[in-house]
This record gives structure tokens, sequence and C-alpha cells, in this order.
């Protein structure tokens, strides 16, 4: 176990201070896009303006013929924009696959000092952070980056899941982790070849009255990895997401999936089609009307204790804590979006 004096000293000579806090950033979409395919890569400059976080994608999805040229995509989109405060992530491929090392060593050595986060695909335990994260320490140093790549994680083997809470706590570098449905789906041997939502088949009955017909409800099959993965985040002070949603056709029913992960404390999703976007951010925004009774609370309780009623409701310090993480999201959306800000009142 390494000691807590240890926890943030760089992992090789020359590589960059971890950080102590994750930067405060709006990241309500991870965009991915397809760096093998040049006319995506032309549209990288519109997205940057419209999305939080623009991702190359170098894993599924990229036929195994076109690994490299995606490997090079990436790096020829990385070089040619400034992305400012569109945050800049790659997922590379899989650890055991034949592509991985290079992934990270070409892509450090051209672009390291550009990019704020590595997507880790498939991620079984903290032993695979702790490869990723002395790696990347090595690079950082004999390229000159001088602010740490963080990690992202990927929750999408069985496996994964069950030691959701040491990979979260398994390096300074942690980001976040995100929910990999499909995967996740074949490695638990589910019956289900959806990506993401909910199964029609997934199900409870109302009781029996009669012979009159029962009622069916639809579930979540994903609420308790979903949970379990926002408590380890949270714990951990890192930041959980949902993942794909692969029905670009039902746009209700991402909306739907998106907003139970949002309200469950999930800081984002992925967006894999430009449809999505506004799905994000709509969903991953706090309402209006939210902020303006959050911010009746904050200020009938300025120093958050005590209790007092609020249109007939109490509030004490826990509604106060909740409503300071609303108004406190509020106000990252109103710095990026004026329309936003003029419907917040800030």
């Amino acid at each position: 176990m390494k000691l807590p004096r240890n926890f943030y000293k760089p992992l090789a000579i020359g590589a960059p201070a971890p950080l102590r806090e994750l930067p405060v950033r709006l990241e309500r979409m991870i965009h991915f896009v397809p760096p093998h395919v040049e006319k995506m890569r032309a549209k990288v400059g519109e997205l940057v303006a419209q999305v939080d976080v623009v991702l190359g994608n170098l894993e599924d999805a990229v036929p195994a013929d076109a690994k490299l040229a995606a490997r090079a995509g990436f790096i020829a989109m990385a070089e040619a924009h400034d992305f400012g405060a569109c945050g800049l992530w790659t997922r590379v491929n899989a650890l055991n696959s034949p592509w991985a090392l290079d992934d990270v060593v070409e892509i450090v050595a051209a672009v390291g000092h550009k990019l704020d986060v590595i997507m880790l695909p498939k991620v079984e335990g903290p032993w695979d952070i702790h490869y990723l994260d002395q790696l990347l320490a090595q690079l950082e140093a004999k390229h000159g980056v001088k602010k740490p790549i963080l990690i992202h994680a990927i929750l999408e083997t069985a496996e994964g899941v069950d030691n959701v809470a040491a990979i979260a706590t398994a390096s300074p570098r942690m980001h976040g982790m995100s929910l990999g449905p499909a995967d996740l789906a074949a490695s638990r041997a589910m019956k289900t070849t959806r990506v993401g939502g909910g199964h029609p088949d997934y199900q409870v009955l109302a009781d029996a009255a009669g012979d009159a017909p029962r009622a069916r409800f639809q579930q979540d099959l994903w609420h308790y990895t979903i949970a379990k993965m926002v408590d380890a985040c949270a714990a951990a002070g890192i930041k959980p997401f949902y993942g794909p949603f692969g029905d670009f056709s039902d746009a209700a029913a991402c909306e739907a999936q998106f907003r139970n992960a949002f309200l469950m404390g999930c800081a984002g999703a992925w967006s894999l089609h430009p449809s999505q976007i506004a799905i994000a951010k709509r969903v991953f925004s706090p309402d209006p009307g939210e902020v303006a009774f959050a911010r009746k609370i904050l200020d009938a309780m300025p120093d958050g204790t005590g209790a007092v009623m609020i249109d007939g409701k109490m509030q004490d310090d826990a509604t106060w804590k909740q409503a300071k993480v609303v108004v406190d999201l509020a106000r990252l959306v109103a710095a990026k979006d004026p329309e936003m800000a003029t419907g917040y009142g800030l």
C-alpha cells in the first residue's frame, strides 16, 4: 500500500506534480469523433463551440485496419485546433490490445501538452490505472508536459464493477468513470443487445385485482450499477458519467436515461450522434425553476445553518448543501452559455 504522503508525488523524475483537486470544468457531454474519418475531423472546429468535451475515439467502432489512421487522425485533429474551454480527450485501445501502448506513447509525444484526459476502456481493477499512471508520468517527463494528463475509466466488465471503489482511488490522476453498458452486458451474460437504456422485458407487475389486466412497469437495467459507480466516484472526489445510448432514433428514451443519470449524480454522458448533443446539454444543465428555488434557500440561509420555511417546505443544512450543488452547476453553465445565464438570472 502506498503511503499517504507519497500519494501525490510524481511517479517519474521531471513529471508534473499530480493535481490535488480536479479542474472545475463543465462536462455535460463527451462528444465522440472517429478521427480516421476525414470528413468528421473537418467538423471539429465547429464542435469546439458546441460541446463541452471533444473525444477522439481510437477503440471500439474503429476497424482493426483503421487503428493507425485513427491515431494519426487524432494527433492531426489536436494539432489543428485551439480547444479553449472545450476539453480534449481521447479513448485509447484496451490495455490488452496490440495498439494501446503506441496510442499512449505517440499521442503524449505529439500533443500531450494539449490533452486533458485519456479514457481507458475495460478497466478491471486498480492495477490497470497504476500501469497507465506510471507510463504517463514517464512520458510527461520525457516530453516536458507541464500539466498532468488525467485518466477516465470505463466500467464495462463485471470485474471492473466489483472493483469500482478501488479503481476510483487508484491514482490522483483519476478524473472519473463512465458506464459502458454494451460490453458490461456481454461480460455479465445479460440477455440484451441494446446499447444502454431499458428493456421492455425487464419489468414488474402490479398486484392482481381479480380478472382485471395487470399493469406492467418497465424497470431500469442499469440503476444498480450507476448508483454503485456514483457512490464510488463521490467518495473519491471524482466524476461519474453515463456512457453511450445507442438508439439514435429514440430521442425520448435517450433523454429519459440521461435524466435518470443526472438526477442520481452523474456529471454528463457520451454523445455519439449530433442529435444527442442538445439532449445532453438540456438534461445536464439544471432547470431554471430548480435554480431559482435553490437560490432562495441559499439567500435565506447564508451560512448554511439552522432551518427555515420556504414556500411551505422546511429547509435545513442538508437541503442547503443540495441547493449549493444546483447553484454551483448553474454558475458553470451560465459562464459558458449566455442564454442559460439569462434564464438562471445569473
